[in-house]
């Protein structure tokens, strides 16, 4: 039947068991749950759909002062969403669409995005752009294996690096899959894989000590990978866009590819990128990737307008 909002509330178990609900449901149908889960690590009740957070503050079992308004705001808030939702499910379709291409990115690899999506609006496409940050990985994988995209430029497969090594903004261990599952036409680089991510400077677990560290921002810590991390990085990507259904073309960018790993960054280390490059050209010999290096940096004017450039031919051809 017609859904225009969903609201539950919820302590843990029943935010557990609501979030699974709403996380069913597709991007845009308003979804509000008000938790006393609503603080550190909320990604299992997100997923990778718009679901909106509220604190309860106090917890859920009958209602006193306090609860009363946040349950109220609550009712006022989703209420508000699903007016909305309606009104513009009630608005005639448009004419037409522009395709839908998924592009990923991170602060330092954000001057290589904006040009592909510049070229890529020119071509007649429309990008969404999602923050590798875990859950924008995700996002973007989900999108591709419900089938919404025609083709994906993923730029910034950093995520790749904090599963592998451990650190807080992982897509786990299936990014970088879906596409290539559901035969869609990709374009992938390597961006900020020359770095983990972790929170505060002293949240970092001492067994990184001695490690390349760059503070980021107070709550974002930067920690450089090491030419073994990178090999096994290389290795990794290699053998999931060897598997894909699709066509494939990887961009790799010999002079960096962070805006802090390039000539005299503090993140710049020859030996790991070189690390990075080479297996990965070992572990797509004799498949049906194309490799094409390119001497420049990721950031570069004009690396990812190549990129996107291939992009379209790709989805062209598998029109």
């Amino acid at each position: 039947g017609r859904l225009d909002g969903v609201l539950a509330v919820g302590g843990s178990g029943g935010t557990s068991v609501a979030s699974r609900a709403v996380q069913a449901l597709p991007v845009g149908v308003p979804k509000l749950l008000v938790s006393t889960m609503a603080a550190g690590d909320v990604g299992p009740y997100v997923g990778a759909v718009d679901v909106t957070l509220m604190y309860a503050v106090v917890d859920v079992a009958g209602i006193n002062s306090l609860s009363a308004q946040v349950f109220g705001n609550a009712t006022a808030a989703v209420a508000a969403m699903a007016r909305e939702y309606a009104a513009r499910r009630a608005e005639p379709a448009a004419e037409e669409h522009r395709p839908l291409v998924g592009l990923s990115m991170f602060g330092l690899t954000t001057p290589a995005v904006d040009e592909a999506r510049a070229e890529l609006d020119r071509l007649g496409y429309e990008a969404l752009v999602f923050h590798a940050t875990g859950a924008g990985g995700r996002t973007l994988e989900k999108l591709a294996a419900d089938g919404r995209l025609v083709g994906v430029l993923d730029l910034t497969t950093t995520e790749l690096a904090d599963d592998l090594v451990g650190g807080v903004l992982s897509a786990g261990p299936h990014r970088l899959e879906a596409a290539g599952a559901a035969g869609i036409p990709q374009v992938v680089s390597l961006g900020a894989l020359d770095m983990v991510n972790f929170g505060p400077r002293a949240s970092v677990p001492a067994a990184f000590d001695g490690r390349t560290f760059v503070v980021h921002n107070p709550t974002v810590t930067l920690m450089r990978t090491t030419p073994a991390e990178n090999a096994e990085l290389g290795r990794r990507i290699g053998a999931k866009l060897a598997a894909a259904r699709g066509p494939v073309t990887v961009f790799v960018p010999l002079r960096g590819v962070s805006g802090i790993d390039r000539e005299g960054g503090p993140f710049r280390d020859e030996e790991a990128d070189a690390a990075l490059f080479g297996a990965l050209r070992e572990a797509v010999a004799g498949t049906s990737v194309e490799l094409v290096e390119a001497d420049a940096h990721l950031n570069d004017p004009g690396f990812a307008r190549r990129a996107a450039l291939r992009l379209h031919e790709l989805v062209t051809a598998a029109r």
